[in-house]
Formats: C-alpha cells, structure tokens, sequence
C-alpha cells in the first residue's frame, strides 16, 4: 500500500509536536572569544586552564560561567558569562504540550548564552 505525502506530512508534524523545541533548534554550546588587554592572559574556568588569550572556547549554554584571566605582573579580572531562559522556545514548548516542555526543562534546553564576548583590561598589580 503506497502512503500519500499527507500522512508523512502529518507523522512528521507529529514527531515535532512530541519533541523540545530547545532540543531540536538549539546548539549545546557557545562560542566565546576571550580577549585581554595584554595578550597571552591565561584563561581559567573553576580550576581548569583553558588556554591564553586570545582564545575562543566553547561553552555549555545551559550552565553560567565565572572566567578568571591571570597574568604574571597583573592583577586576576573576572568576567562573568550568564545563561538565561530563552522565551521563545518555552513558548514553542508549551504550544507543543507538556512532553516538550519536560524534555526541554529536564535537560536545560530553555537556556543559552547571548554573549559572544568575555574581554578584560588588566591592570598592573603595582597600580
């Protein structure tokens, strides 16, 4: 028996009805370019080097991050990168029912970086 376009139409429609829209649109990571002013800064997330600047890392979207850049002769800058609720996506999930909604809110989907940019000036520790 031969299936009209119709009823792949409509499988697929159900299949994206049943699935997060966070999950399906929406990349895992971000890339951040770490910039300082001097150069070759190094680049720490929590306990972990990351590199030297200018660097572009990627990071999870789902989660905030606190980088710290470190250089000797210079006093250690923060800068802090922010996840957030993407409302767009809730709103998607929510028209979607309530499968969607979990998904999304169970793996952290809802949340991505808008910055694409972590820079930090220096200042020397003798200042």
């Amino acid at each position: 028996m031969k299936r009209s376009p119709l009823s792949y139409f409509l499988a697929l429609l159900a299949l994206l009805c049943t699935s997060s829209c966070g999950l399906l649109f929406l990349s895992s990571e971000k890339d951040i370019l770490m910039t300082t002013s001097p150069d070759a800064a190094e680049v720490w997330i929590g306990n972990r080097l990351m590199g030297t600047t200018p660097l572009t890392l990627s990071l999870e979207n789902s989660e905030n991050h606190t980088v710290t850049f470190k250089k000797e002769g210079f006093k250690d800058m923060t800068c802090q990168i922010n996840s957030s609720v993407h409302k767009g996506v809730v709103v998607l999930d929510i028209l979607g029912g309530l499968l969607p909604v979990i998904v999304d809110a169970a793996t952290g989907k809802w949340k991505r970086i808008e910055q694409t940019d972590c820079a930090a000036i220096l200042p020397a520790e003798d200042q």
